[in-house]
């Protein structure tokens, strides 16, 4: 049986759809996972994959003097990722982005195995852009990106299986919500202080109407006794969030937020927008807005009058519904799992 393992972190973003990808190939091939100390650990413990761990450097943007020694802890991590893959061997190196991805792409490329790196965004990051020319493709969410590549591949991004289908009755029992229409709220894997402390700021007038699923983050949760206000910290089921909602606000990281429209789930996006962003998720949300599959509140204008009438013009607003209804977004695992399958030939 070939091998193959997979590689990205630094944030749930990379790593789940590492997971999606694995789900599909369980069984076809011997598949594991090799990253950092870091967020990708804990989420491929939770899901019983065989892990590897060694160290990586992450560039700090903005900070000079904090960069000045990563070519030298790149050099050793990218040893330490080697040693690692002369253990395993594997017939094929999947990378999925951010920092963690970047030692093992290079030194699976030194032993010439093939890489195949997967960008989700429509600004390519920059550990995809650094390993690009080392790969053999460069799968890409948005057509626009693959463009940007010598061996760019739009495939769409991946999904998991366990979002679709599910039941929407058994769904607000497990949350402990009334069949009112439900608005989800979606920070990101750590969540958003700031939408975090607006959602909760026009809480009693939104639950007059609706329910609310706050996924707020890890160590997030206040005390409140607002009747159809729920709080998680975090769950591996986003499934069962998802059937609950009738509407969203969300950060718009690009797997979240093809999870949503392919849901058809009408969705304000609070786009992040800070130093310590790209601006990857406003190219993102602005990308869904010319198509006509979303609505923006900047963060940059956000208060809470405005989130609170941005809820209710979310819910009213039936050409959006209908944009979705017809809107032809879709898991992009049959495409992926192909191109993996001709590389391994």
């Amino acid at each position: 049986m070939k091998k193959i393992m997979f590689c990205g972190g630094g944030s749930a973003g990379h790593v789940i759809p590492n997971i999606a990808v694995m789900e599909v190939l369980n069984g076809i091939y011997d598949l594991c996972y090799l990253g950092t100390d870091g967020i990708e650990k804990r989420i491929c413990a939770e899901n019983k994959v065989k892990y590897y761990e060694c160290s990586a450097v992450k560039l700090v943007r903005g900070k000079i003097l904090c960069n000045l020694a990563l070519p030298f802890k790149l050099f050793r991590s990218i040893k330490e990722a080697g040693k690692i893959i002369d253990e395993v061997k594997p017939d094929l190196v999947f990378c999925k982005g951010g920092y963690a991805c970047v030692p093992p792409a290079l030194a699976a490329k030194k032993r010439n195995i093939p890489v195949i790196t997967h960008e989700s965004d429509v600004s390519a990051g920059l550990a995809n852009k650094f390993i690009a020319k080392r790969c053999e493709k460069v799968l890409t969410t948005f057509p626009s990106t693959a463009k940007k590549f010598d061996r760019g591949i739009c495939t769409g991004t991946p999904m998991r299986g366990c979002i679709f289908g599910r039941n929407r009755s058994e769904a607000h029992a497990h949350f402990g919500l009334d069949m009112r229409p439900t608005l989800v709220v979606l920070g990101g894997g750590s969540g958003s202080k700031k939408i975090n402390a607006h959602i909760r700021n026009i809480a009693p007038k939104v639950c007059k109407d609706f329910n609310i699923l706050h996924i707020c983050g890890k160590g997030n949760i206040k005390d409140t006794n607002i009747y159809g206000y729920k709080q998680v910290e975090f769950t591996n089921d986003m499934g069962l969030v998802y059937a609950c909602a009738d509407g969203a606000v969300s950060r718009c990281g690009s797997n979240t937020a093809h999870e949503l429209i392919a849901l058809k789930i009408p969705t304000l996006f609070i786009p992040l927008e800070n130093r310590r962003s790209r601006g990857d998720q406003l190219k993102n949300a602005e990308y869904f807005q010319s198509q006509g599959l979303c609505r923006i509140l900047s963060e940059k204008e956000l208060t809470d009058l405005k989130l609170l009438e941005g809820i209710y013009r979310l819910f009213n607003d039936k050409k959006l519904k209908k944009t979705l209804d017809q809107c032809q977004v879709k898991c992009g695992n049959e495409r992926i799992v192909k191109e993996i399958t001709a590389s391994l030939r």
